[in-house]
């Protein structure tokens, strides 16, 4: 086995990429904010959107090659990196220990262990996301009209901070802006319905 990809390099903890994905259901909630609330959430030199756009996403994976399965609830910004818009990823609760690991090593996705609800009843969608026995967000939306895969916004250019700190002292060793776009537009869509939704953040002092 490569020493190339990540440790142990005699037993990776997860495979190299590309990993696989089956039956994959997601919901978004787009919604708007004060920009200098979405502000808090950048790293330098990100900045606010002026328009305050954010999405929650919820997701339930019942099949990967790489990291089995898992659940997701995601939190994401529209921001502007030198005048050029995109998507910040901030916050990205998981309940996979090899997604936690992969997407953090590999992507500087800020995944955080948390215990995960993604349900269907009749027509709604719902994924609730905890820390410690709290609540810290969830999203709910419902599938009323069906609409082509392609009314869906873009969420791109999809930026991750890959931040990994010294061993040595304090400040990072790595301190790097990933662009993941070809991780996220990489699927197939076979079905599309678009209907209201509504996202609760609760306060916590996790996170």
């Amino acid at each position: 086995m490569s020493e190339d990809w990540t440790t142990p390099f005699s037993d990776p903890y997860y495979p190299p990429l590309p990993a696989y994905y089956r039956n994959v259901r997601f919901q978004f909630v787009i919604f708007r904010t004060e920009p200098e609330r979405v502000a808090s959430f950048l790293p330098a030199p990100l900045e606010p959107s002026p328009d305050g756009l954010c999405v929650a996403i919820g997701l339930h994976v019942p099949f990967c090659t790489a990291y089995g399965s898992f659940n997701e609830a995601v939190f994401e910004q529209k921001c502007l990196f030198h005048g050029q818009e995109g998507w910040f990823c901030s916050h990205v609760w998981h309940d996979g220990p090899a997604g936690i690991a992969a997407g953090r090593e590999i992507y500087g996705t800020p995944k955080i262990w948390s215990h995960l609800e993604v349900e269907m009843a009749e027509r709604t969608m719902r994924t609730h996301a905890s820390m410690g026995g709290l609540k810290v967000v969830e999203i709910s939306s419902t599938m009323t009209v069906p609409t082509p895969a392609t009314t869906l916004p873009p969420l791109t250019p999809a930026w991750r901070l890959k931040l990994i700190p010294r061993a040595d002292g304090p400040g990072p060793a790595v301190k790097q802006l990933i662009d993941c776009t070809a991780a996220t537009i990489d699927f197939e869509a076979h079905a599309c319905y678009r209907g209201q939704g509504v996202v609760t953040f609760e306060p916590s002092p996790l996170c």
